[in-house]
């Protein structure tokens, strides 16, 4: 059973100021607590009904660190940030900072992007395809939002994040960097890379001015059909299947 306070402390995680006050973060639904019970990443609290919690005992056992609360279905769905509550929640540690920057290696730079559901898969798609690292500017969606911890589906445990000024990084970058824009040249006829930064802008007004100036490539997928845009989760996914060989 939640006390009070334990209630009142996981809903607060849905606010981006009590996740960084906390430095802890939700991570919610089976597929996605299996995932981080079986990594060594540090867990808080274990919120999981009866039948879930006894199916998994081995896996709950591995995190000693963290607390287990056994909860009826009504109480988890109190403090779920799911449409349809699943059957365990969990609140982990944010990971430590990451001070270094990458180099020499393939990347995504994300400027503006605000959809927490594109976010998340963004960081899905970078999980795919091996690449280490998203950069995101400081206007971009949190990601450690919820919503954006269910779209990757586990990525956070894998993919690199950082909270950069883009500008200043892509200028000083070794490896070349690529702007998706509507007006640039066919990605198919880009030339074979070892390494590169991925950039995707805001959602509806792109890349700015000063980002695209930097950029080494500007390309952009053909359309043949009438669709006025690609989203841009979309757009990283082929950008990345293309690009990446």
């Amino acid at each position: 059973m939640l006390s009070k306070a334990q209630n009142k402390y996981i809903r607060s995680l849905t606010q981006q100021k009590y996740r960084k006050e906390h430095n802890v973060f939700i991570a919610e639904g089976d597929k996605i607590a299996r995932e981080w019970l079986e990594s060594a990443a540090g867990v808080r609290l274990i919120v999981a009904v009866q039948d879930w919690a006894d199916s998994h005992a081995a896996l709950v056992a591995k995190h000693k660190e963290a607390q287990l609360c056994i909860v009826e279905p009504h109480e988890l769905e109190a403090v779920s940030t799911l449409q349809t509550p699943n059957q365990v929640l969990l609140v982990v540690d944010m990971p430590a900072p990451v001070e270094k920057l990458p180099e020499n290696e393939w990347c995504i730079a994300l400027e503006g992007i605000q959809d927490p559901g594109n976010m998340g898969t963004i960081i899905r798609i970078a999980d795919w395809f091996g690449i280490g690292h998203v950069l995101c500017s400081p206007n971009c969606a949190d990601v450690y939002n919820p919503k954006v911890v269910q779209a990757a589906m586990g990525g956070h445990l894998r993919v690199k994040l950082h909270e950069t000024e883009l500008d200043q990084f892509i200028s000083n970058a070794k490896m070349p960097a690529i702007a998706a824009t509507l007006h640039g040249e066919d990605v198919h006829n880009m030339p074979q890379l070892g390494a590169g930064i991925i950039m995707i802008g805001n959602e509806s007004k792109g890349l700015p001015d000063k980002l695209i100036e930097h950029a080494r490539y500007k390309v952009t997928i053909p359309r043949k059909g009438g669709a006025e845009s690609l989203n841009a989760a979309v757009s990283t996914g082929i950008l990345c299947a293309l690009l990446i060989r």
